[in-house]
């Protein structure tokens, strides 16, 4: 587990999303933890001192991850979670199509 690494430095193709279930012996481990990433006391660095002690364990999930943490990545997901509703899909879609794009 490592906090946001350089892509060519990371260890898996896989990511961490930011949703877990903790058992309380998370607070211990934050307590023990040094600032790292960012000079922030990131979760992952704690959830290593924990692995340490225990094994974790985690869901590995298929689909598209959407990054909302910027705000081109908010406007994308919202584009694309739009599109796939029921109840507005077809709606905002002709919406799209009628924008004029050139300019």
């Amino acid at each position: 587990m490592v906090e946001k690494p350089p892509f060519a430095e990371a260890p898996s193709d896989l990511a961490i999303i930011g949703r877990y279930i903790f058992t309380p012996d998370i607070f211990a481990a934050i307590e023990k933890t040094k600032p790292g990433s960012g000079g922030e006391i990131q979760i992952t660095d704690a959830m290593r001192i924990l692995l340490k002690e225990r094994p974790f364990y985690a869901v590995k999930l298929e689909g598209k991850r959407h990054d909302a943490g910027d705000k081109l990545g908010f406007l994308i997901a919202t584009v694309e979670l739009a599109l796939k509703r029921d109840d507005l899909g077809r709606d905002f879609r002709r919406y799209l199509r009628s924008l004029d794009l050139t300019g």
